[in-house]
């Protein structure tokens, strides 16, 4: 009986996604012990509470099925029409490379941020908008990031619950960002809304809004 050869992208992708999680436990601990509350950390809104259930369910399965992958094969519940070929392990090796690339941009965004990152509303902080760095074209560069991540994740592991996990993550993504938007738009004012102005929410705006 022989042994599966490793599955190089795939297992690459995990490393990626779990160094990604563990730096993001690392400073939801940080956090923790310097401000010695969880405000910041576990969502006070209704709002932010469900969709942060949402986002512990995504990440499960994120960090699971890749794992699942290695342990079954790069064919496992393969989406129809993904083909075993030279040209597949070329672009899955393309998407880990990305995939690291949106590490590293996170973790360039994390460190601008520095000890104002939170992954909640906290209305009994006062907040700092970054408009300059990482921020300067996108008002969520570190979702953008973690978007991207993800769907480099859906093309090393191209299978239906990868797929579904790629599509809540985005629509979580979303409404988390639009939920904050709200939340900074009336802490910061006319600031913040010249900055949406000017930028895009993920993506940078082709053209400004007068």
């Amino acid at each position: 009986m022989t042994t599966p050869l490793l599955d190089l992208p795939t297992a690459a992708l995990l490393a990626i996604v779990a160094v990604y999680w563990l730096i993001v436990g690392a400073m939801v601990v940080r956090r923790r012990r310097r401000t010695r509350k969880m405000s910041g950390v576990v969502p006070e809104e209704p709002l932010e509470r469900v969709l942060g259930y949402g986002f512990v369910a995504v990440v499960a399965l994120w960090i699971a099925l890749p794992w699942l992958a290695l342990r079954h094969g790069e064919g496992w519940l393969a989406l129809p029409g993904f083909a075993r070929s030279d040209a597949a392990t070329i672009v899955r090796g393309l998407a880990v490379v990305v995939a690291a690339g949106a590490l590293y941009g996170s973790i360039r965004a994390w460190r601008q941020m520095g000890r104002h990152w939170t992954m909640a509303v906290t209305r009994d902080e006062a907040t700092t908008l970054f408009t300059s760095g990482m921020f300067a074209r996108v008002r969520h560069p570190i979702y953008t990031l973690s978007i991207l991540l993800m769907l480099s994740s859906l093309v090393v592991v191209p299978n239906a619950p990868m797929l579904f996990t790629a599509c809540a993550h985005f629509a979580l993504m979303n409404a988390k960002a639009r939920n904050e938007e709200r939340f900074l738009l009336a802490a910061h004012g006319d600031a913040y809304a010249d900055y949406c102005r000017r930028t895009g929410r993920f993506v940078p705006r082709v053209m400004q809004v007068p």
